[in-house]
């Protein structure tokens, strides 16, 4: 399906899906290599995908979550609209994974999904199968923000399966994390992360999110800084079960307010501004002659992985359509010109000595410990005036750690920047097998963890699929009235970023 806008409204109309000979040859091969590894992650026996395969496609993980199977899910849409199967695959693909949604144990009432299954039994992981630690049931606001992504997705792009979709995605209840107390010096309210049906040894607070009479005990914790974590507000804003109001609740940064918010990685410089009612300081960061607004952690799926779902860049032309190209700007700055590593591209990924750990550039994020470009932990710290003196800068980097999927994150912004990295990945190390890149690089030693992750595989689908055919994706998401809710509110913002100068 293709949708065209006409007058702010989404018309769906039936489009031929992008030919390989119209697209980019190179981009096209490394989506039929990609879409391999997604394809060796699918469960025989229900059609959802593993968490993630090892780098010969032939060892699945034993658990799968709900950001897994929504990245699966729009891979193949991808897919299909890259003609890499067959419109018949697609829909009995999604139709296996709509019948698996639909027998997974889900928390009542709110209709959300928990965070690990055995994707071969549809039962909830109670131990961690590699250990057999116990796991204690969570429902998360961003697992379940992904999973809903897709369905939203599918209701538009896959009209035999619409229905079952849209039925699946309206029971659950986003509301269930929202907590409208969580700003009231702004005036509206934050998600929590998530909840527990449970109580947890940690800490928790038991309320009644839902709105439906039965306790749940979520995090402490709200997501008040924009990074991924925004995709579950733009899911309860566009199915009218959060205020649209609280788009405007997560800090852009934290408010230059004497040495209250003195912790933050460095001061803002920014001013108070209005929306909707809702006060926001409109504070940015810099960084090497750029002024722009960080994320969390300064990693590259913090800031451009909605941006594959949500048309950020179309939705928000002065906000985040200037930050999003400044903040790729400032990766490549970091991996080129500061770190001197020769690559770029740091997000969380799996570490080639083992395990998963967040990878960033420490003075793009607001976290002043920061995630960290390479595996020693090399972090900066520029004061915060009158509260914390400024450290030296680091007089070198060590194994900087660069995942392939940060560059395909990028393409939108950088494409052929991106693409000479790819290219230099490949040709430097044993970066690329049967799946396509492997998952990430230390490009130092030289080490490479050969795996591919549903979440990383996702993400490199989803940002050659919107490259190739011009947004399919974003256009299945915007259907259904979503566009009319989101966007007006999204279009209102400003901020005061400054590229690089050339």
């Amino acid at each position: 399906m293709r949708k065209t806008i006409l007058s702010g409204l989404v018309v769906l109309a039936l489009a031929i899906p992008a030919t390989p000979a119209n697209a980019d040859s190179t981009l096209h091969r490394y989506a039929k290599d990609t879409w391999r590894s997604m394809d060796a992650m699918v469960e025989p026996a229900t059609g959802l995908p593993a968490d993630k395969v090892t780098g010969d496609l032939k060892t699945r993980a034993k658990v799968t979550s709900p950001t897994n199977i929504g990245t699966y899910v729009w891979s193949t849409l991808t897919a299909r609209d890259l003609r890499l199967i067959t419109g018949h695959d697609a829909a009995t693909r999604i139709g296996r994974v709509l019948t698996a949604l639909e027998r997974l144990e889900r928390n009542a009432p709110t209709g959300q999904f928990y965070n690990w299954y055995d994707p071969a039994t549809l039962q909830l992981v109670r131990t961690w199968p590699e250990t057999g630690d116990p796991v204690r049931l969570f429902a998360s606001s961003v697992d379940n923000g992904w999973l809903a992504t897709a369905l939203m997705m599918v209701r538009n792009a896959t009209p035999q399966h619409a229905a079952r979709a849209d039925r699946l995605l309206t029971s659950m209840n986003f509301k269930s994390y929202y907590d409208p107390a969580a700003r009231p010096d702004a005036g509206t309210g934050l998600l929590r992360g998530g909840f527990w049906p449970e109580p947890p040894d940690g800490c928790h607070v038991a309320s009644d999110y839902a709105g439906t009479g039965t306790t749940v005990y979520s995090t402490c914790h709200h997501y008040g800084a924009p990074a991924e974590t925004r995709i579950g507000q733009y899911v309860g804003i566009a199915l009218g079960q959060i205020p649209r109001e609280s788009y405007f609740g997560p800090y852009r940064t934290f408010p230059d307010n004497g040495c209250d918010f003195g912790w933050q990685d460095q001061k803002p410089v920014g001013s108070w501004k209005q929306y909707l009612g809702v006060n926001v300081w409109e504070g940015t960061y810099a960084y090497r002659g750029m002024r722009f607004v960080p994320n969390w952690g300064g990693s590259m799926f913090e800031a451009l992985m909605p941006d594959l779902v949500v048309p950020e860049a179309a939705w928000a032309p002065r906000s985040w359509g200037r930050n999003h190209p400044v903040f790729v700007r400032a990766q490549i700055e970091h991996g080129l010109n500061e770190a001197r590593y020769g690559y770029w591209g740091f997000s969380p990924s799996n570490d080639p000595h083992g395990g998963y750990r967040e990878y960033g550039v420490d003075p793009l994020g607001m976290d002043t410990p920061g995630y960290t470009s390479d595996r020693e932990r090399t972090s900066t710290d520029p004061g915060y005036e009158g509260c914390r003196p400024a450290q030296p800068e680091p007089a070198a980097y060590g194994d900087g750690v660069v995942t392939p999927h940060a560059s395909f994150l990028a393409l939108p912004y950088a494409k052929a920047a991106a693409m000479a990295n790819l290219a230099k990945l490949r040709r430097d190390f044993d970066a690329y097998g049967p799946g396509g890149f492997y998952d990430a690089i230390a490009v130092r030693s030289g080490v490479v963890s050969k795996w591919y992750l549903a979440l990383d595989q996702g993400m490199v689908m989803a940002a050659l699929g919107n490259v190739l055919t011009e947004g399919n994706l974003h256009r299945y998401f915007a259907g259904s009235g979503v566009e009319a809710k989101l966007r007006p509110v999204m279009q209102l913002e400003e901020w005061d970023v400054v590229p690089a100068k050339r």
